[in-house]
């Protein structure tokens, strides 16, 4: 990889729709792939993207397909095509909805409300995305392209916003909504998402098992970035609650491209 950008020099062209993962200030994962890995970005991304938006807003879809059609026109075929989303549909101001209270005797995530957000609406989104895109490809290009997916890594709710939350800034998305519910013990909050990742990682697993989207693989990020409290270590890796540090993203782009 390092070969090819030194030789300036492209590995392939990479088409990609995402959320602040793929589109953040000063490094993402889309940048580091262009940036550390040689790969030549055409992206519709932008922060704040959930997966409901991407599948169904004024004309979000059309736009992602359009970033196809654009690079086919050059003559290319996409070596492969990038998804990520699903985090906005979680986290922030609704983020408490998912939790019960700590003293109740139901605490914990609420697998009712988890269930209609991750495994309905959620799900749902990714599916008419993935199924718009095939179609699209294969118009295209008569063939199905590589499409790659992902569900985050498992967060640190320590209530860092985007540069450290300062005045208007966003963030933190996680932190209120549990503190709203009882839950001040740290190492209990990074339990409590961990399952949320999984059964995000878990509800993708299934999307991508279907028939029509055996081109379609899951990148699994858990474990890329530290979490470990002792000493603020995971700090190397994560820049506030949701977003890595440019040694996490880079990390990270680095488990896109292994997987491409």
């Amino acid at each position: 990889a390092a070969t090819a950008v030194r030789a300036g020099t492209s590995r392939g062209v990479l088409v990609a729709e995402g959320d602040s993962w793929f589109d953040y200030p000063f490094h993402d994962v889309l940048k580091e792939l262009d940036d550390a890995f040689g790969w030549e970005i055409e992206h519709v991304a932008h922060y704040g993207h959930t997966v409901e938006s991407m599948a169904y807003d004024g004309g979000q879809l059309d736009d992602f397909v359009r970033a196809i059609e654009k690079v086919v026109r050059r003559g290319a075929t996409p070596r492969a095509i990038l998804v990520s989303g699903g985090g906005n549909d979680v986290a922030g101001d609704g983020f408490g909805m998912l939790v019960n209270h700590r003293s109740s005797p139901v605490h914990g995530l609420e697998p009712k409300v988890l269930e209609g957000i991750v495994e309905t609406r959620v799900r749902t989104a990714y599916a008419t995305i993935l199924a718009a895109v095939t179609t699209a490809c294969e118009t295209l290009l008569g063939a199905k392209v590589p499409i790659l997916v992902h569900g985050y890594d498992y967060p640190v709710p320590d209530g860092r916003g985007l540069l450290g939350g300062w005045g208007p800034l966003p963030g933190p998305w996680l932190a209120p909504g549990f503190a709203e519910k009882g839950y001040d013990d740290l190492a209990e909050r990074i339990g409590l998402t961990r399952e949320l990742i999984d059964r995000l990682y878990a509800m993708l697993a299934s999307v991508v098992a279907l028939p029509p989207f055996a081109h379609v693989t899951l990148v699994d990020l858990r474990g890329s970035l530290s979490t470990e409290l002792a000493n603020n270590r995971y700090k190397a890796w994560w820049g506030n609650e949701l977003h890595p540090t440019h040694q996490g993203f880079t990390t990270v782009a680095g488990r896109f491209d292994a997987a491409i």
